[in-house]
């Protein structure tokens, strides 16, 4: 496909023209993967934890950054699988990460890739494919090609573009390349993590002209209003509260004016939670489930980024907000 007429300059997308009242919004929530005190996996807690966002009639999504993928190993990853199918039912949706852990200058490993994406078929998920050194040092035209690979595996993917604020090998396409990327059709969307509404925006506008079934998933948890542009989601944040992210998209969907007040409540936790050092937003969202008492611990992953003890009270501040403002009559 020529992207000749694909090319837009920048800063030209007006994003009041992009708002979408009252759409019907999709979302997917990383799964936090709880752990004990004595680092081990809570399977009890992940098992709960998975049910209360497919209740919430939020699809889970597993072996995310949220849930350590690249700290795990396999059998963790296919453990993680197994608990969330038997969770949801044959039914019920899933998504989950189709992550390599490789090295500066790997070279794209199409196999390696291949047999994650098989784990997650066999759990009849979705899969997301994560970057990896491989598939995004090469530039747009590599990863491209990878993408096209890996789409002949599955009947249906997501694609991801990542933040090196979030892991080193993550990588951001050209709008060219996105247009590539839209002209792949089982690709049914690509989470967005730029952590930028502008980059969010261009692409919005581009699958608004090109193809409107395909899902900017934003990645934003910094600007989670994105939904209001026409971005669906699949957040880590959410995993502290998929209830009250679920009410939030009915209130937008209904044209509730209780949609702001909420958003806002949510994304006070997404500014504390994804403040540098980013990565230790898992920690934070360990505190805010343990802090509602829904999971065993606050410990993160023994080889993940901690917070300080004392953010405790600061969630459960923002945990009182958010809840105020879900009961807000």
């Amino acid at each position: 496909m020529s992207t000749a007429t694909t090319t837009m300059p920048p800063h030209t997308v007006d994003p009041a023209s992009l708002v979408r009242p009252r759409r019907v919004i999709t979302g997917m929530s990383a799964i936090l993967l709880p752990m004990k005190a004595d680092d081990s996996v809570d399977w009890d807690g992940f098992a709960a934890h998975v049910a209360r966002t497919s209740a919430a009639g939020i699809t889970p999504a597993i072996n995310m950054d949220t849930g350590y993928v690249q700290l795990i190993d396999d059998a963790t990853r296919c453990e993680t699988l197994r608990i969330a199918r038997d969770t949801v039912g044959p039914a019920g949706r899933l998504v989950a990460g189709a992550c390599v852990v490789d090295a500066a200058g790997a070279a794209f490993d199409e196999a390696a890739y291949g047999r994650q994406i098989e784990m997650i078929l066999a759990a009849d998920a979705t899969p997301v494919i994560f970057p990896s050194h491989g598939l995004t040092a090469g530039g747009d035209a590599a990863m491209l090609a990878g993408y096209r690979a890996l789409a002949r595996r599955t009947p249906s993917f997501i694609g991801f573009e990542l933040s090196t604020a979030f892991v080193p090998c993550g990588r951001m396409l050209s709008l060219e390349g996105y247009a590539e990327l839209l002209a792949i059709p089982n690709c049914m969307g690509a989470k967005h993590s730029s952590l930028s509404r502008r980059l969010e925006w261009e692409r919005l506008a581009l699958r608004d002209r090109m193809r409107p079934d395909f899902h900017v998933f934003t990645g934003n948890d910094l600007a989670i209003d994105m939904v209001r542009y026409g971005s669906d989601w699949l957040l880590g944040l959410s995993t502290a509260a998929p209830a009250a992210f679920a009410k939030r998209d009915q209130w937008w969907a209904a044209g509730d004016s209780r949609f702001d007040e909420l958003d806002d409540a949510l994304q006070a936790l997404g500014d504390f939670a994804f403040r540098p050092p980013v990565p230790a937003y898992k920690h934070t969202m360990a505190q805010a489930l343990h802090l509602q008492g829904l999971i065993a611990t606050d410990e993160p992953h023994p080889k993940s980024a901690r917070r300080p003890t004392s953010d405790r009270e600061i969630v459960a501040t923002i945990l009182d907000r958010i809840d105020a403002a879900l009961h807000a009559i």
